[in-house]
């Protein structure tokens, strides 16, 4: 590659940046200051400056590129291999255990038998390296030169989402979710969350920090119920989704922040993905199983040197040259998936003493036991009580259920536009159960007479309202029959079930990346030493970002690529609207349920016949404040002891 940059010699070989530079820069420690040595963005300066293609220091022609996994962060670093490594696509092959690529982003099944999801996505406009990738790749349906970027755009700009009936109760009625309903000391606790250190949260629990009065809220019933967090689940983690999603917490009430695609995630993503790689010349190996790693260890680095794999039921080994990379998809949340259907329950057969025994984790496992960089797989696959969930698809003809869910939906579900919004939360339901129409057809052959809808319940292990059971001991028409019943009409349960197909998944791991957690715990992308190993997906550490979205899997495999490669280029840190003041006055009334937060009046007071007087959302029904700082202050001081 020398000879493409041969006409920059004399600045490239006086710069101290060149093949140095941090591939993942961090906001949350960077001091944003310009110096004569500052010579990228800020960490998480986003834009166009950013969609520089970053020359490789060498000619990839003769290297192999292996991935483990075909899900998004490995089909996302096979692209970004291509666009930003210059690696040629015939030189890059997946190896997957499965015969259909996608991994956890899945769709499938026909109007016959029933089709299904075992999760979905709900998407934000900040996922910066997800539409970077999207904004390249040749749309689904649309001609071209439009991309998946544009087809999403078309379908949002023109039909804005938005939620009816967030919550509903007694029987199908819809439930008042205006308010957050947060007691000052929680919104207290939030604000001190926000700015505790993340060293400080090791191994913690959102139950060890909040208190009951938080764990009741509405504000905690419309986050959990959303994100699928648990009482038990990683401080941690709650506190960088906070950070994360700052600037959407108004929006979350009514779903109003949410974005979502015309289809499923498996048409809407993989599909067009995996068609640009093929045509590439990305090579796709399905039912080959990655065993482990030969990995050299020495006091020069750790440099992986053959692939274990058994193809056929034979053990094979697939040799590593000194140019090669090898890509590696640790964990994962859908393993081990159990299922069933209308008259069938999922047949569970792994517990805590089996748990982490599948091929993904395995592996995970075997590199772990080589180095403590690898991180500590058991801390997320060993507690399957705490980790898991199911989920039902129901394909539905006409039908009491779908009557019923024409009176939830912002629009007519058959409209082919917005249907629910999200998710709609059952807050009598037992087992915390939540159901959710997208747009229709979810799948692009889908007829028009079928509704596919998505069920999950977050407290599965409790006894159902009306079917005293458990939501796994439950078969389809069980499950279906509950939602009946706290939908009103249990009494037309012989007609919905007839017309009702319903598919069941026991997924163990599914919210495990949301298992408590400590520095360490996690892998870095590149772990310390690596050469030409990157580990990518939902278990993986990175500076800033969640897990379980699209986005940290992307981000996960943009990281790896730019760092093994070496590339001059940076991989920018979150969106950073949570530095933004305007979107810290606004999540401060959101939280307050736009009632007058300690020093409001006075800042509107300033801010009054500004430029700056907009940053503030006006109330309902603004009114003259007269009572002076001290006596606020006194009230809010008196709140939080209260």
């Amino acid at each position: 590659m020398s000879t493409i940059n041969s006409k920059f010699d004399k600045v490239l070989k006086a710069s101290d940046q060149f093949g140095n530079v941090n591939h993942e820069p961090d906001s949350s420690k960077e001091v944003q200051i310009n110096t004569p040595e500052k010579t990228m963005p800020f960490s998480d300066q986003i834009g166009n400056y950013q969609r520089n293609k970053g020359i490789p220091l060498q000619s990839y022609e003769n290297s192999k590129i292996y991935i483990v996994g075909s899900g998004i962060a490995g089909m996302s670093a096979a692209y970004y291999f291509i666009r930003d490594g210059r690696v040629p696509g015939k030189n890059i092959i997946f190896l997957d255990q499965l015969n259909v690529e996608g991994g956890s982003l899945d769709g499938a099944g026909n109007a016959k038998d029933g089709y299904i999801i075992r999760g979905g996505r709900e998407m934000d406009m900040t996922y910066e390296n997800l539409w970077d990738m999207f904004q390249d790749i040749p749309a689904l349906e649309l001609p071209a030169p439009y991309s998946v970027l544009d087809e999403y755009r078309l379908v949002n700009d023109n039909d804005p989402n938005y939620s009816k009936a967030r919550l509903i109760h007694n029987q199908g009625q819809i439930k008042d979710f205006s308010k957050f309903g947060l007691e000052k000391k929680d919104q207290l606790a939030i604000v001190k969350l926000l700015l505790k250190k993340k060293e400080e949260l090791d191994d913690l629990t959102i139950e060890d920090y909040f208190s009951e009065s938080f764990l009741n809220s509405n504000f905690w019933f419309f986050w959990r119920s959303m994100f699928a967090f648990e009482n038990w689940h990683s401080l941690l983690e709650l506190k960088l989704y906070m950070h994360r999603f700052l600037h959407a917490i108004d929006g979350m009430k009514d779903f109003s922040c949410l974005v979502f695609p015309k289809y499923n995630q498996y048409d809407t993503y993989v599909t067009p993905l995996k068609n640009f790689l093929v045509e590439k010349g990305v090579q796709i190996q399905f039912n080959t199983l990655v065993k482990d790693l030969d990995i050299h260890i020495n006091t020069e680095g750790k440099t992986v040197e053959g692939i274990i794999t058994e193809q056929n039921g034979e053990e094979v080994r697939i040799p590593i040259g000194k140019d090669d990379y090898v890509i590696v998809t640790t964990g994962s949340m859908t393993e081990s998936t159990f299922y069933g259907d209308n008259t069938t329950v999922p047949e569970v057969t792994i517990d805590n003493s089996s748990a982490g025994q599948s091929a993904g984790w395995k592996l995970w496992k075997n590199l772990a036991a080589k180095s403590e960089v690898f991180g500590k797989p058991e801390k997320f696959c060993s507690h399957i009580e705490k980790s898991s969930w199911e989920s039902a698809t129901l394909t539905c003809r006409p039908s009491a259920f779908t009557e019923k869910l024409k009176e939830l939906c912002v629009n007519d579900p058959y409209s082919g536009r917005t249907a629910t919004g999200g998710i709609i939360t059952i807050t009598d339901s037992n087992w915390v159960m939540s159901f959710t129409c997208n747009r229709q057809p979810h799948f692009p052959t889908q007829p028009d007479d079928i509704l596919v809808v998505w069920v999950y319940a977050l407290l599965m292990d409790k006894e159902g309202n009306y079917i005293k059971k458990t939501m796994p001991q439950c078969t389809g028409n069980e499950i279906l029959t509950e939602l009946c019943y706290h939908l009103g009409i249990k009494d037309q349960l012989d007609n919905v079930i007839e017309n009702t197909i319903v598919r069941t998944a026991f997924m163990p791991y599914i919210t495990s990346m949301f298992m408590p957690r400590a520095m360490g715990d996690r892998p870095r992308v590149v772990p310390e030493g690596c050469t030409n190993l990157g580990l990518v997906g939902q278990f993986v550490e990175t500076n800033n970002d969640v897990v379980f979205t699209m986005e940290s899997s992307v981000r996960s495999a943009r990281i790896a690529v730019y760092n093994l490669l070496n590339l001059n280029k940076q991989v920018p840190d979150i969106n950073p609207l949570q530095y933004d003041i305007r979107h810290l006055l606004k999540a401060t009334q959101a939280l307050n349920d736009y009632k007058p937060f300690l020093g409001e009046g006075i800042l509107r007071k300033i801010l009054k016949g500004t430029y700056f007087e907009h940053i503030l959302v006006n109330r309902p029904e603004e009114k003259e404040e007269h009572e002076s700082f001290l006596t606020r202050f006194q009230e809010w001081v008196k709140g939080v002891k209260d």
